[in-house]
């Protein structure tokens, strides 16, 4: 195992940040990870993975260990589901392309979003009506102290909309090294209701879907909204949904008649934050390499060279602005480093 110094990190984040990490080890295997973390017990060690949802604001002075560990197993475990398992190094779409090449069914909705598996359970991943807890079985740990092995339930993982136990009480203690997801293997129970799958699937004709079918509109409606990282630097939508009580959205819709909403429950909506930034004034924008995607709101980028301080400052500007035209806090769903 290599130990590189003062490693740039400019290719391993989806923003394209150039910040350094003082230690950087590529791991490959769970026997090197548990070997690594005996090594080096006593040092300040950081995670990284798909660098998809996270923004580097500056130097990472630790042990850098990027989780590159490959393999996925399969097993039928009845007549109509399989037990499909993809360690924490698999690119997470060619991960759910793989599921589709197999006709298993569950994460078609869930294509092209950008990152690793081992942080899919993290952020608890989701679009398009399907988060990753529907088809979560479970997923092995290991420890960051103790180097000891772990599995969690999908119980134990307490998720949340984009959070688990990973994100909030167990944040930084354990590192994911594969996960299992429960799939159908036929009678495929489809999710073409919420967004534009509904009416891009009658656009083509196609009146009984596949998973393939899903998961093609999923990826063109995608890349209509979406910027590819390759080409500009982003890390998905930077904030969440928020979510507002009724009595709340009854005020903001007597002055915003057209704003858009899902109903939660009988208590709560959620609105989207894209619209929020947009009707705020920031959609297109750009401060220096610091800007505002002018297809989708929600999602901020890199033009070229920005800092991730820089992109920060813009987040906050956001923030602040919605805050007092519309009396809602935008949480970050971006991690912050």
């Amino acid at each position: 195992m290599k130990i590189e110094h003062n490693k740039s990190l400019k290719n391993y984040n989806t923003f394209g940040i150039d910040v350094k990490a003082t230690e950087f080890i590529t791991i490959n295997s769970k026997k090197e990870l548990v070997e690594v973390l005996s090594i080096h017990k006593d040092k300040n060690i950081f995670i990284l993975s798909g660098g998809s949802n996270m923004l580097l604001t500056k130097d990472l002075e630790s042990l850098v260990l990027h989780i590159a560990i490959k393999g996925i197993t399969t097993s039928i475990e009845s007549d109509n589901y399989a037990l499909v398992s993809a360690s924490a190094g698999e690119n997470w779409h060619d991960f759910v392309q793989f599921c589709i090449h197999n006709d298993f069914g569950g994460l078609e909705n869930l294509s092209l979003i950008p990152g690793y598996v081992g942080s899919a359970p993290i952020q608890n991943i989701g679009a398009y009506g399907v988060e990753l807890k529907d088809s979560f079985v479970s997923c092995e740990t290991v420890n960051l102290k103790t180097g000891e092995n772990r599995l969690f339930t999908k119980e134990e993982c307490n998720f949340e909309y984009r959070n688990s136990v990973f994100k909030s009480k167990l944040k930084g203690k354990y590192i994911i090294t594969k996960v299992t997801f429960k799939l159908s293997t036929k009678e495929h129970i489809l999710n073409t209701s919420y967004g534009a799958i509904e009416n891009a699937l009658k656009e083509k004709n196609i009146d009984t879907p596949t998973i393939k079918d899903i998961s093609e509109t999923v990826i063109a409606i995608r890349k209509s909204k979406l910027p590819d990282p390759a080409v500009i630097g982003n890390s998905g939508s930077f904030f969440k949904n928020p979510v507002i009580s009724v009595e709340a959205f009854t005020l903001l819709q007597k002055s915003y008649a057209n704003i858009p909403h899902y109903q939660i429950d009988t208590k709560n909506i959620k609105v989207p934050a894209g619209w929020l930034i947009e009707q705020s004034g920031f959609k297109g924008k750009r401060w220096g390499d610091a800007g505002v995607h002018n297809k989708q709101a929600l999602v901020l980028v890199n033009h070229s060279n920005a800092s991730g301080q820089e992109i920060l400052e813009l987040s906050l500007k956001i923030k602040t602005t919605v805050k007092k035209k519309f009396g809602i806090s935008l949480e970050t769903e971006v991690n912050i480093i």
